[in-house]
């Protein structure tokens, strides 16, 4: 029984790295788009750790206040290391940006940090105070972000990634990575191939 809410691994044989992935506000660790990635990732021999904030899990829809969401992250990578394989972190928009902000004050056992859908500003309210603590993560990150994302411009966050990150653009998709003409399951592979290269290329 773990200690973290709504733990989902998936450990395909020969895995290379743990990515311990979050989800987004709004939607859970069985969410289609994370269970698509959690496959793809698998086909990479990239085994992953999803997990659930304790709102989600206990089906509230209003987020925990900032520290359970950052204890919550830090748990998590904790539990995973126990899987013996080098550990990635990161999640789905907020629980992206959990990551990073835990990542940020230090002490965050990864290698690297996996955002998927950066959360840089709310809808409609552009802005870069979101990004304020990413130069503070000393982590190699791996930015992947649609070219039609809401919450998270290109114009916008580029100027903004630290120095150590990497970003992957998906052309023609949102927030959510849907992407017209494309099943959900070719995006998940491009992610999960783009994932699988960076994570290859780390020292």
């Amino acid at each position: 029984m773990t200690g973290v809410p709504g733990t989902l691994p998936l450990l395909p044989p020969g895995a290379s790295f743990l990515l311990v992935l979050a989800h987004g506000a709004g939607a859970g660790v069985r969410h289609p788009f994370m269970e698509a990635v959690a496959q793809a990732l698998a086909v990479e021999r990239i085994a992953t750790l999803r997990y659930e904030f304790p709102y989600m899990a206990a089906r509230r829809k209003r987020p925990d206040p900032q520290p359970v969401l950052l204890a919550t992250v830090r748990a998590a990578v904790a539990e995973a290391a126990a899987h013996g394989l080098p550990l990635l972190a990161g999640g789905k928009s907020m629980g992206g940006r959990m990551t990073t902000l835990a990542a940020a004050e230090g002490g965050l056992d990864a290698k690297g940090i996996v955002l998927l859908g950066f959360p840089l500003h709310p809808a409609g309210k552009p802005s870069i105070e979101r990004a304020e603590h990413l130069a503070r993560v000393v982590q190699p990150t791996l930015f992947v972000q649609g070219t039609r994302d809401k919450l998270g411009g290109l114009d916008l966050l580029r100027p903004v990634l630290p120095p150590r990150a990497t970003l992957h653009v998906v052309e023609g998709a949102d927030h959510g990575f849907a992407v017209k003409g494309r099943g959900s399951g070719d995006v998940a592979r491009e992610i999960a191939q783009a994932v699988a290269r960076w994570a290859a290329a780390l020292p």
